[in-house]
């Protein structure tokens, strides 16, 4: 990584088949409504905000939409976000910084381990 950074030269990653967004959209929707951790998560998390006097189902799914609304909101701000941090990474100069800046790390976290005594 460091003679990638000092060397200045782009690497230039192969471009991704293009997919539908739509397609994209059901498949990770359909990923996490079947994941069983967020399954469990609904059925631990939720009925604690139940009002037993009231109707439940109706409670459920209002508790169920304001969750689904507020993840899609934070996941539409992660996405906005990642599209304008991979315009600003593919420039030359950041990753050239990014080369740097990691190759560092990595060599700093090799001589620290070699340095490291052992008990």
């Amino acid at each position: 990584m460091l003679r990638a950074g000092a060397a200045g030269g782009a690497v230039q990653a192969a471009a991704p088949a293009p997919v539908s967004r739509w397609r994209l959209f059901a498949n990770i929707w359909l990923v996490t409504a079947l994941n069983p951790k967020g399954i469990v998560f609904f059925v631990a998390f939720l009925p604690q905000f139940i009002e037993p006097a009231r109707d439940t189902s109706g409670q459920l799914w209002i508790l169920a939409l304001t969750f689904v609304t507020l993840a899609a909101v934070n996941a539409s701000l992660y996405a906005v976000f990642a599209s304008v941090a991979s315009r600003w990474l593919a420039t030359p100069r950041a990753q050239k910084g990014f080369h740097l800046l990691g190759g560092s790390i990595l060599s700093g976290a090799g001589l620290w381990a070699l340095l490291a005594r052992r008990p």
